[in-house]
Order: structure tokens, then sequence, then C-alpha cells
């Protein structure tokens, strides 16, 4: 009986750690025609991005909550990759979810591609840019109308270009 249930249990860790990949593997994607993709290789993003950026855009890592100098950005203008310059978000989506990470209730239709994450054990929703594959942040539904939707976004995935900089 003990061989059973370590035969059980070990197939059981077996489909907690492999099901996330398989999942991940056909995950859903909203690509939009007429981005052409950026591609590089490891050491090329290395070279462009800071050690933080390509944490969060190229291993799919977290800032630290509260860090980014964006979270009290209140200027007109546009947010946009900070890999590859792609825009993102309008300013006039962005709000102050309390969270401690740029917050806005829209993208701009077309930017991002979303797949499910579950680098947590239950799933949630996580966005990529459309351009180069930079991981965001994710998206909840617990955002101001008009959509309901939270993109929660790591600061050091942005860059911020105000209007009169356009």
């Amino acid at each position: 009986m003990k061989r059973r249930a370590f035969v059980l249990g070990a197939m059981g860790l077996g489909t907690a750690v492999l099901l996330p990949r398989l999942l991940r593997a056909g995950a859903e994607s909203s690509q939009t025609p007429g981005i052409e993709k950026i591609s590089r290789s490891d050491a090329e993003w290395r070279k462009i991005l800071s050690p933080s950026a390509y944490d969060v855009l190229r291993r799919e890592g977290t800032e630290r909550p509260f860090s980014s100098p964006l979270n009290k950005e209140y200027r007109k203008g546009v947010y946009v990759c900070a890999g590859c310059d792609l825009e993102l978000f309008r300013s006039e989506t962005k709000y102050d979810s309390g969270t401690g990470w740029p917050s806005f209730y829209a993208p701009i239709a077309g930017k991002l591609e979303t797949e499910t994450d579950f680098k947590l054990i239950y799933p949630r929703t996580e966005y990529h840019c459309t351009r180069c594959g930079g991981h965001q942040g994710h998206v909840f539904n617990d955002g101001p109308p008009p959509t309901g939707k939270r993109w929660c976004n790591n600061g050091v995935a942005l860059r911020f270009i105000p209007d009169e900089a356009a």
C-alpha cells in the first residue's frame, strides 16, 4: 500500500509541475495583424535593458510594490513598452489602484497578448507586449468602470512619454 501511495503522490506532483506548462503551450492569444514582431537574443536584451527591466520583461519577474516613479505620474501622455517602445496605455485610462503598481482600466487595443499563468498555483491572466513579447503584468477583474478590469503593470516595463514630448 505504501508503494501505491508513493506512486500516486509522485504522479500528482508531476501533474502539478507539468500541467501549467502544458496549458501555457496552448495559451490564448490576442495577436494583432500589422505589428511586426521583434526577436532578439538573450545577450541583446541584456545589453539594451537595465537589470531590473530585463528581469521583468524577459524573465517575468515582478518589481517591488510602490517602487516605480510611474505610480505618481499624472501628466497626459502615453505609456510605451520599455523593451520596444510600442504604445500600450494612454494616461486617460490610468488610475490609482492602491496596489503599488501602475494600473490602467484599459490598454490600447491590440497592443497586448494574454495567457493564463499558474505560477501561484491558481490561474491568473498575464499579459505581454505584442511586438517584443515583454512581460508587463497581470489583469484582474477588480478595476473601475467602464471595463471593471485592472491592468496591473510593472513600472520598470514601461516608459512614459508626456504629450508635450510627442
